[in-house]
């Protein structure tokens, strides 16, 4: 039997930037710093506070996100498309930076949002520690779901930094992942015409 836990339990396990600060004085001591020379007295602080912005998305809801949404739309069926929204992440196995592109396309059926929501969206899921796959098929299933959308394609192009600064150091290889759902997995020609879109 699962146990859910409570609020009560939940303030017990939140740890305080305090708490998180220390870890990261163990940290570079573990590293073979000095954690008290005049350099880095302020690094653990100044690391929280970029961890906040780094992960801020674990705080945030993408759908609420998508909750407004325009009808007066006059009939338009074809493909919304917004190309190049930066990409600034972290993979889960090594914390280390996913840095590239992200194309959204969406086909409204009745209803549009405004196209800042999407870089947003892409943003939420971004800024919480991720595999590339499922950061794409994150954004196009919210995407779907929130907009009741004919269909959503998500292509994402970034360079892993865990592959170019460390292990096999291939400085120049890029990823691309794409996620199709609704009339673009259905249809290529609606496929076809996205990927022309983004290749411009």
């Amino acid at each position: 039997m699962k146990l859910v836990k409570n609020e009560n339990d939940k303030n017990k396990d939140k740890i305080s930037d305090e708490e998180a600060q220390e870890a990261f004085i163990k940290i570079l001591k573990w590293m073979g710093e000095d954690p008290s020379r005049e350099g880095l007295l302020e690094t653990p602080k100044r690391v929280v506070k970029a961890f906040k912005e780094y992960f801020k998305g674990y705080k945030e809801d993408p759908k609420a996100i998508l909750d407004k949404t325009f009808g007066d739309v006059e009939g338009y069926d074809d493909m919304v498309v917004q190309k190049n929204i930066s990409v600034q992440s972290h993979c889960e196995h090594h914390m280390a930076p996913i840095i590239g592109i992200a194309h959204v396309a969406y086909i409204p059926k009745d209803r549009v949002v405004g196209l800042s929501k999407l870089a947003r969206v892409v943003e939420v899921f971004s800024k919480r520690l991720q595999t590339q796959e499922r950061l794409t098929m994150q954004i196009a299933t919210t995407l779907m779901e929130a907009l009741d959308a004919k269909g959503v394609a998500v292509t994402i192009d970034s360079t892993h930094q865990c592959m170019t600064m460390r292990g096999i150091k291939k400085e120049q290889a890029t990823t691309v992942t794409n996620y199709y759902l609704g009339q673009f997995k259905e249809d290529l020609s609606f496929q076809n015409r996205y990927l022309r879109f983004i290749a411009k």
